[in-house]
């Protein structure tokens, strides 16, 4: 899981800071967001100490309603030592007692122009993106026709190869040698390269290329989705591979499920065009067409036509 502060947002949104900078550097552990409406009336029972608490023209206008002694109780107990970050909306002006408050216990507070719905919804989008859980693998990620597949396999198989090839044809290279990615949005998979390798290609005999300086800025991109692992291995001779393509293999990377194809190795074989076909045929059985399944209902069905003429 990534790590996200109230600086992050300080440099990502713009936003000014108005007290609290003891605790910039204060982590969020969540993406979800509190605005405090029930808490200024002052009922703290379940207050979610450890989201960011967003205030917006409504809030302020309840708590400038109440009496004095209320407004620094209500603030105290609104900035606890577990809260990441107050901000306010529509640039609006920070009550006294807040501020105050903030600096006593080392609370960011943060002021932005943005409304707040709008505020609400691009800082919970970055903060599911930056908290999302993230994980490592060993592979290449190419954008073939749109369908972001994950090439893997053992060291030397012809990964970066087989990329280059595809890089070649006309579709497009996100990561090689190590993909990070992150489960966004509940199942999605995200795929990026680390910095270091962004665009670079390693490729035994000639080294590292920069695939972008070569081949033209369309012939990269920065993350893409990914929906499909391909896995090179040598071709054993020992072992029965698919033939029909009925069986649906699946791989799991963080907690979400998606399809795997095993792809057997061996002189003579292009991978890049074998790779781009089964892309296409991904696309196609997510259109509702499967060539295998079509071929075993016919298959069937001119069984059943024998057994009918024998009798």
């Amino acid at each position: 899981m990534g790590k996200v502060n109230a600086n992050d947002l300080l440099e990502r949104f713009q936003f000014e800071l108005l007290a609290g900078e003891e605790g910039i550097y204060r982590p969020i552990t969540t993406s979800d967001i509190s605005r405090p409406g029930i808490e200024m009336a002052g009922f703290f029972t379940y207050y979610p100490a450890k989201r960011i608490q967003l205030i917006g023209i409504t809030e302020l206008s309840f708590f400038e309603r109440l009496a004095t002694e209320e407004k620094m109780d209500r603030m105290l107990k609104l900035c606890t030592y577990d809260t990441p970050a107050i901000i306010l909306s529509r640039g609006l002006d920070a009550p006294v007692e807040l501020v105050e408050a903030a600096e006593e216990n080392g609370v960011p507070l943060l002021r932005s122009s943005l409304t707040t719905t709008r505020l609400s919804t691009k800082i919970t989008d970055y903060l599911e993106s930056e908290l999302a859980p993230l994980t490592a693998v060993h592979g290449v990620l190419v954008d073939i026709y749109g369908i972001g597949v994950l090439i893997t396999g053992n060291s030397g198989v012809g990964k970066s190869e087989t990329a280059l090839d595809l890089i070649r044809r006309g579709h497009r290279l996100v990561a090689d040698d190590s993909v990070e990615i992150r489960q966004e949005h509940g199942n999605t998979l995200i795929g990026k390269p680390p910095e270091l390798l962004q665009h670079l290609l390693e490729i035994r005999g000639l080294g590292i290329i920069n695939a972008m300086t070569l081949f033209g800025a369309g012939a990269v991109r920065p993350y893409k989705r990914i929906v499909l692992c391909i896995n090179l291995e040598l071709w054993d001779q020992k072992k029965a591979y698919d033939r029909l393509g009925l069986e649906e293999e699946t791989m799991k990377i963080i907690d979400t499920e998606i399809t795997k194809l095993t792809v057997p190795v061996r002189p003579g074989r292009n991978l890049a065009v074998i790779i781009e076909v089964a892309a296409m045929n991904y696309r196609l059985k997510r259109l509702g067409y499967n060539a295998a399944q079509e071929f075993s209902t016919r298959l069937t069905e001119l069984i059943e036509e024998g057994d009918h003429e024998e009798y």
